[in-house]
């Protein structure tokens, strides 16, 4: 049996870096890959000064993980965050790595493949805008990171990408030959989005071939490591990215969350319609803004309706996974950048629930 991951950070809490601690206590630790015997991660230290001094740790680290039983390589790089607050690898013997460039036309391939290093993929996805898909999508990979589970999240939504903002972080990810993309980690999950390549306030003006390509390759050229679920979070409505995504990557299934108001579900069967036309397995619906509880009295009201997404998903014969309330603290959670799930209240439960409907269901 093979070294786990879990081994390479117990191992790792030997090394020591300048100022105090360990590798592991400090955080350092970013994008573990386990390929058979074949170990490689990143030490991503806090600015350029750190990792200049940390050269001797690097090696340190690489000898403790090759000492490892089941273990015959070690890969490790050290990268560092600018001044500006970009993290940036530091130039090679020979000056600086080509500047890493996302969006370009789609490459070509034989048909839907893999990402190296994950296990299942899921797509979360919707008819329409405005009902909270991100929000799920971001709080179901935090839920089921808490719940022991490698997750990775794609931000998908090439326009309007939201999970910068809503994981709390805002860099750009180093890469070490303008190639090579080394994705950034909050709150226990490891991300990819545009919105760390482009500025908060700048719109991305594509057309679809150059929106392809890039979904391309936030997929394949990504270090996404060991990931037992990588969760896409998705675009509304039914467009290119959809149909790249299911067509050239090897989807384990897609979800579709919607609200439950007629208006809602009109485009949410939609959807489903798409994900059948495509042979994505949809593994279930989820309804978001369910139902909003008085935070002062703990009156019920049901604002968009009630159950509407249960009974379609009895009507076509697909797994209600669960319902969500409307709530204000979710609201303002992901505004701050720290998703409701990575706390302990009602709302945290709820997302900790579904997410355990997915690891007893084998999706995750």
């Amino acid at each position: 049996m093979g070294v786990t991951k879990d081994e390479i950070l117990a191992a790792l809490r030997s090394v020591a870096v300048p100022g105090g601690g360990d590798l592991v206590s400090r955080d350092l630790v970013r994008a573990v890959g386990i390929s058979g015997d074949q170990v490689r991660f990143v030490i991503e230290a806090e600015d350029p000064a750190q990792a200049k001094a940390m050269e001797a740790a690097r090696a340190e680290a690489e000898d403790v993980i090759r000492a490892l039983p089941g273990v015959t390589g070690a890969a490790v790089m050290l990268t560092a965050h600018s001044p500006g607050g970009a993290s940036k690898a530091p130039p090679p013997p020979g000056g600086e790595p080509p500047a890493l460039k996302i969006g370009r036309h789609p490459t070509k391939q034989s048909g839907p493949a893999p990402v190296a290093g994950v296990d299942r993929i899921i797509a979360v996805g919707s008819g329409k805008g405005g009902v909270g898909k991100s929000t799920v999508a971001t709080n179901l990979a935090v839920a089921l990171a808490r719940e022991g589970r490698r997750v990775g999240l794609l931000d998908a939504d090439i326009y309007g990408p939201s999970i910068p903002r809503m994981m709390g972080i805002q860099k750009k990810p180093a890469s070490p030959d303008g190639k090579t993309i080394i994705p950034l980690q909050a709150h226990g999950v490891t991300l990819m989005s545009i919105g760390f390549m482009v500025e908060p306030e700048k719109a991305v003006v594509w057309r679809g071939p150059m929106l392809m390509g890039a979904l391309q390759q936030m997929l394949g050229q990504v270090e996404w490591g060991g990931l037992d679920i990588l969760i896409v979070d998705l675009p509304p409505g039914t467009g290119d990215v959809q149909l790249t995504l299911c067509q050239r990557t090897a989807l384990t299934g897609a979800v579709v969350v919607s609200t439950p108001q007629d208006v809602a579900l009109i485009d949410a069967r939609k959807a489903l319609d798409m994900f059948g036309t495509l042979k994505t397995p949809v593994l279930g619906l989820i309804e978001n803004m369910s139902v909003y509880i008085c935070p002062n009295c703990g009156h019920e009201a049901h604002l968009f309706g009630h159950g509407g997404v249960a009974a379609e998903a009895e009507r076509l014969g697909l797994p209600f996974l669960g319902a969500l309330p409307i709530d204000l603290d979710t609201r303002l959670a992901g505004d701050g950048g720290s998703p409701i799930a990575t706390g302990d209240g009602p709302m945290a439960g709820a997302y900790r629930e579904l997410a355990r409907r997915f690891v007893s269901g084998g999706m995750a």
